[in-house]
Order: C-alpha cells, then sequence, then structure tokens
C-alpha cells in the first residue's frame, strides 16, 4: 500500500509489518525519513518536518540523508548515479512528478543540460521493497550520447544505532555462500564481482543488525540485488555513523553504459527487507517473497532428479545411459539428467563446446531414442548444456573465431580450455537461438542443466565503438535467450549453473526454477554451504545430491549412506552415484529415502525454514513447517565422551497442541517440544536423523 501526504511530497509505503517513507524538499531533494515497522502517514510527515542536521565545515546537510544521491553539488558520499556528456560530469535534477498505484511509485526527475530523464521506481511486495531506477536521454537525434560511469539500482538508509554487525556470504569454488558475521566499521565494505558472473565469491545480499539479533529475535535488514553479471555492493559507515548500501550492475568500469539519444536504461532490482523476527524471520520473508514473485512456478514442487556426471565422466554412450535409467527408475527417480559429453567431439573438456548436436558415435539416432525409453521408465529427461562458452576445438570456432570475448593483438585466454561467447552480438544470440531451439524440438527433452564454467578474463569486443558495454550486454542476452526458450518450450525447466554457485541470484532465479548449489557434494560440507545459502534462498531451489562415498570430488571422506541422504533432503534431491556400483543394499535403501522424501518434499520445498542449530556445532538442525506437518533434519558431525547430543527445542509450533511423530506413532506436547526439546538419539560421528510430526 502507498499513501501520499496532503502536499504530493511525502510518501508512505506500507508492507504487512513494515513501513518506508521519504520526502521531497522545495528544493526538490529527495531525502529518507524511514525505514523499519510501519508507521502512519502522520508519522511521517512528523519526520518530514524534522530539519536536516546543520552545516558542518567539511561536511554536506545531505550526506546520508538523500535517498538517491548523484555526482555533482555539495556531496560527498558515494554517488548512486554518475554521468558524462559534452564536457559536464554529475547531476542537478528537477522534480517532474510522480506516479502511484497501489504497490508501486515513481518518481520522475529531469536533468536539464545532460537531458536526461530520471525515473527511481519503488515497488512493495510484501514486506520486500524492489528498487531500480529507469534512465533515459531525451535529447534531440543529433545530441551527444551520455556516458553512465555508474548507474547503481538504489541506495538503502538505515536508522541511526551506535554499532551496525554485518552479515555476508563468500566463498570460492566448491566453498561457497558460506556466512561470516563481524562488526561494521567506519568507512566502506565492498563486496562484488569483477567476473561477468555472480561469482563463487559473494552472494549479492547483505544483512545489518545493530543490538545483537539472533536467529528468532531482532531487527534486521536485508537488502539483495537481482543481477547476474558484474556487480558491487558497497556498505559505507559515515563519520557520523549513519549507514548507507549502495548497489547495482557493474563493479570498477564494467557497469558503464553509453546512452544515446531516445534511448534507456533499467538497472536491475536491489530489494530490501525490514524484519524483527531476527535472522531465521528475514530468511523466511526472503523465501516467501520469491515463492511469490520471483521463481516460476514456484508453487510445484521440484521432482527427484538423477545426473549420470559422476558415474560417467565423458566417457558416455547410449548404452551406458539406459542402464544408469533403469537403476534410476527402480528407485523412484523422477527425472533423468545427461550431463557434459553427448554432443560434438566432446572426450573431454579440451573440445566439442559450441557444437550442441548429438555424437554420432555415441548417440546414433540422436537424444530421442534415450528420451523415449526414459519417459517409458516414468521419468523425466534432461540434458547438460553450457551454450555461453566455446572450445577452440570446435566446428563453431573454427567457422566463427571472432565471435568470442578477446581484445585485439592480446592472447585469448582459456580456462577449462575455453573461451567465452560474445552474446551482446547480434549474430551469436541468433546462433545459438537456432541451435537450442532445434535442440529442444528434436526430441522430448524435459529440463536443461545451463552451465558456465569460466569467468570473463578478456571482454573485448573489436569493432564496438563503446566496447564497455559488452559486460551488461551480455547478461541482457543471457536473459533473452532464456526468455526465448522459456516462451517456445513452455514445458522445458530450466537450472542455472556456473561450476556449482557462481551464478545465483534473484536476476536468474526469475527465468530458471532451480540452481545448482555446488560442485561440493560431500554432505558434511554441503551443511555450512546450505545454511549460507538458505539465509536468502529458499530450499524449493537448491539442488542437493546424494553421490558416492568415498567422496571422489574433493576430500575423499567416508561417510554413510544415511548421512548423504539425510544431507540432501534439505533441498531439491538428487542423486549423482555410479549406481551400477551400488550394492543391493545401498540401492533398496535409497528406495527407501526416495520414497520418503516425496513424502515430506512439500514441507522441504515450500514450507517455513526454522534453523534449531548451526552447522558449526557437532549437532546441527533445521526444521521446515508447512500447515500441519513439520520436518526436522539433524546431523550430529561427531559424539564427545559418550555424552548423548542436546535436545532440539523446535519452533514454528502451537504450544497448545498436540503433535503426532509419523515414525514412531507418539504423540508430544507443542510446548514440550518448543520448551523441552527433542531427543534425536543421534550417536557416533557423521550420524543422521530425520523426523515427522503432524498437528493433532
Amino acid at each position: 500500500m502507498i499513501e501520499v501526504g496532503e502536499d504530493g511530497r511525502t510518501w508512505l509505503l506500507s508492507g504487512p509489518t513494515s513501513g518506508y517513507a521519504l520526502r521531497l524538499t522545495d528544493r526538490d531533494e529527495l531525502l529518507h525519513l524511514h525505514w523499519g515497522p510501519r508507521i502512519t502517514l502522520a508519522d511521517a510527515e512528523a519526520l518530514a518536518a524534522q530539519p536536516l542536521p546543520a552545516e558542518r565545515s567539511f561536511e554536506s546537510r545531505l550526506d546520508g540523508h538523500e535517498e538517491y544521491p548523484v555526482e555533482g553539488g555539495r556531496r560527498f558520499v558515494r554517488p548512486a548515479l554518475s554521468v558524462r556528456g559534452a564536457g559536464v560530469r554529475g547531476s542537478e535534477w528537477r522534480f517532474a512528478e510522480a506516479a502511484t498505484e497501489r504497490e508501486e511509485l515513481r518518481l520522475h526527475f529531469t536533468d536539464a543540460v545532460h537531458r536526461l530523464s530520471i525515473t527511481l521506481v519503488y515497488r512493495t511486495r510484501g514486506d520486500v521493497i524492489e528498487r531500480f531506477a529507469v534512465l533515459r536521454h531525451d535529447g534531440p537525434a543529433d545530441a551527444p550520447a551520455l556516458e553512465l560511469l555508474r548507474a547503481d539500482s538504489a541506495t538503502w538508509t538505515l536508522p541511526a544505532r551506535d554499532q551496525w554487525r554485518l552479515s555476508q556470504l563468500h566463498g570460492r569454488w566448491a566453498a561457497e555462500s558460506r556466512l561470516v558475521r563481524a562488526d561494521l566499521t567506519y568507512g566502506e565494505q565492498v563486496i562484488g564481482s569483477r567476473r561477468g558472473h555472480t561469482g563463487h565469491q559473494h552472494l549479492p545480499w547483505v544483512a545489518l543488525d545493530a543490538e545483537g539479533a539472533t536467529e528468532e529475535h531482532g531487527e534486521v535488514y536485508g537488502c539483495a540485488l537481482a543481477w547476474s553479471g558484474s556487480w558491487r555492493i558497497c556498505v559505507g559507515r559515515l563519520p557520523d555513523g549513519t549507514v548507507q548500501i549502495t548497489g547495482g550492475q557493474g563493479h570498477d568500469d564494467s557497469g558503464q553504459e553509453l546512452l544515446a539519444p531516445g534511448a534507456q536504461v533499467v538497472t536491475p532490482v536491489f530489494a530490501g527487507l525490514w524484519s524483527d523476527g531476527g535472522f531465521g524471520g528475514a530468511s523466511r520473508a526472503w523465501h516467501a517473497y520469491q515463492r511469490a514473485h520471483v521463481i516460476p512456478d514456484a508453487a510445484e514442487p521440484r521432482p527427484v532428479l538423477y545426473n549420470s556426471w559422476e558415474a560417467t565422466r565423458f566417457d558416455i554412450s547410449e548404452e551406458q545411459q539406459r542402464t544408469l535409467a533403469g537403476k534410476a527408475a527402480a528407485l523412484g527417480v523422477e527425472l533423468f539428467v545427461v550431463d557434459d559429453g553427448w554432443f560434438g567431439r566432446r572426450v573431454s573438456d579440451r573440445a566439442g563446446l559450441g557444437d550442441w548436436t548429438p555424437a554420432p558415435d555415441r548417440f546414433p539416432g540422436g537424444l530421442k531414442p534415450l528420451a523415449d525409453e526414459v519417459h517409458a521408465l516414468g521419468m523425466r529427461f534432461g540434458i547438460w548444456v553450457e551454450p555461453e562458452m566455446v572450445n577452440p576445438d570446435s566446428d563453431l570456432y573454427r567457422a566463427h573465431p571472432d565471435w568470442v570475448q578477446h581484445q585485439p593483438g592480446r592472447e585469448r585466454t582459456e580456462f577449462r580450455n575455453q573461451l567465452v561467447l560474445n552474446l551482446a552480438r547480434e549474430d551469436v544470440r541468433e546462433h545459438l537461438w537456432e541451435q537450442l531451439d532445434a535442440l529442444l524440438s528434436s526430441a522430448p527433452i524435459d529440463y536443461v542443466k545451463w552451465d558456465f564454467n569460466r569467468c570473463f578474463s578478456d571482454a573485448g569486443w573489436p569493432g564496438e565503438p563503446y566496447p564497455q558495454r559488452i559486460w551488461n550486454a551480455h547478461v541482457h542476452a543471457l536473459y533473452g535467450l532464456l526468455d526465448r526458450l522459456r516462451a517456445a518450450h513452455p514445458a522445458v525447466a530450466f537450472e542455472s549453473c556456473s561450476g556449482g554457485g557462481g551464478r545465483v541470484d534473484l536476476g536468474i532465479l526469475s527465468r530458471t526454477d532451480q540452481v545448482w548449489t555446488s560442485d561440493n557434494t560431500d554432505p558434511l560440507d554441503r551443511l555450512a554451504v546450505q545454511h549460507g545459502f538458505g539465509q536468502l534462498h529458499p530450499a524449493r531451489v537448491m539442488a542437493a545430491w546424494v553421490t558416492d562415498s568415498p567422496n571422489t570430488q574433493l576430500n575423499g571422506r567416508v561417510s554413510t549412506l544415511r548421512f548423504r541422504f539425510v544431507s540432501a533432503l534439505a533441498g531439491v534431491l538428487g542423486i549423482g552415484g555410479d549406481l551400477t556400483r551400488w550394492s543391493a543394499e545401498e540401492l533398496a535403501e535409497a528406495a527407501d529415502w526416495v520414497t520418503l522424501y516425496k513424502e515430506i518434499r512439500p514441507v522441504v520445498q515450500l514450507g517455513d525454514l526454522h534453523r534449531l542449530r548451526p552447522p558449526s556445532e557437532p549437532l546441527s538442525a533445521i526444521q521446515y513447517v508447512h500447515g500441519d506437518e513439520t520436518v526436522v533434519l539433524a546431523w550430529l558431525r561427531a559424539q564427545s565422551y559418550g555424552e548423548e547430543p542436546p535436545r532440539l527445542r523446535l519452533k514454528g509450533l502451537d504450544p497448545t497442541a498436540a503433535y503426532v511423530c509419523q515414525d514412531t506413532g507418539k504423540t508430544h506436547r507443542g510446548a514440550v517440544l518448543l520448551h523441552h526439546g527433542l531427543r534425536t538419539g543421534l550417536r557416533g560421528d557423521l550420524d543422521a536423523a530425520v523426523f515427522r510430526f503432524r498437528r493433532v
């Protein structure tokens, strides 16, 4: 809901529990008033009546108070907007008009010198506020182009507090989304990616709490960026203690755009959330927002999949895949995915990328015979692709060596023996569309795992007058290609993968059905990765696999099938081991786990997450609540001195109700589970258990 003050210059945006207010002064200064619990319009107008702090030497009265600080004038904070054109740098805007609908506010400003139109957009989505900017060059056709040196999506201003603590998700390949919290000092802390994709190093999300928020109590402010290319979020604590969060597409100069007369740029959404329910309440609000407004078909649970990669690597054949498909179907798997190696001359990672036709020596009849058999076994059929890449040893590269990103006269840097195609080129985009459309039309393909296995390193575009635009144009081209494929093949689901969790953000999640969380499938490591991932993203999109023991990908750790399955039950269950090597006992046990997962899947994928104990402790556990159903997953890393692990105090239950354990038939009182806890019975090392409760 949006309310407007009597003079039309104060606005209040209200969610179910939160409020956000801003004010336009008579000097056309757009000031931030409030972000936090719900307030009334009268409260907002009272805040608007308070004067700004008095001027001080070397300080600006506007710094820390503006909604969208621009470069220019009496400002010294990090600008959200920096424009250069016709020998003039910076902006000086004037208010034009405001437009409001039930859930959206648009504030229009103009810069007369640059002939630039600036529209700030606010959109309420429950307690989440989506913000972005629209920048348009309104000059005549012969006017010079404007250079957008920086065009961030939003600046978020936090209320005055004595001390703030910053939470972020950091990592690297095979160790993504690990949560870290630290006090926010004066100055700026910048996270982001210079790599052309979201990156393994940081998820584009931050959270701040000021008064020692816990998992279930205290105020938490969070911001998340919906962008899948290079990005930057800056958290700054100003000299007077004010905290502002500024973020958007591009890092360093990779976000620069050239704006020709008549053209416009729409920045990605930078979403913000306030919660007084601690970090758990903030997570649940983020999850609900994504299921309602971001993820396609989010109410439909994702199927149990089998992926053949770890079983076969590049040594792939149709008969071998048929054998694996038969074993997967016997386990109750619902989606069979053929990974890398089915196309071109792809016998290693040195060749074949770019040639998206089935290898005739491995699939002489194409993919359709295998897909038909998979369907006959009662499963859907999926494939792996990496369309944005090309191997130098490929028919595509030999025909079009100019189609890759490269700098004239420089060596073409390879990672994993591959180069990055320049999707900003129309001919490249059209070629990929034709290839992928033909592929998805050639066989009954239900699922595409879309990978991206290297960063930008030679982001050049020979012949382009403004090659800097390749960074953002690549992402828009990716989005456009995915949108076009989804429209043409609406029954096909897509998974975002980038060597694991290298492209996970709200932007890609608006176009894909799930993401590959990490290449690390070790079940113990995964607990920390999934703990961080769940701070922002819901289980409904978090792919989690059961693979072989010892773990062959990273560490050789030995773990039981029970521990591996319970670790993976926390998200979208997948199996990636070599089923031809599993014993009859292992296959029977796996089938039981798959059956159990299908029973608890609606609760896990669509329910509210409560983190009971973090993975840094010997006993960790999470809980999902969906309607009258509750599922608890518990993991014991190691038992010490023979002592019984602590009881698990459950959350989100009705203390006046009774809950029956569906595994034992025993009835538990809600108040007892909440205040005294649940005995797990776990013992030894790497033990795990699942508990199911139904309210009666």
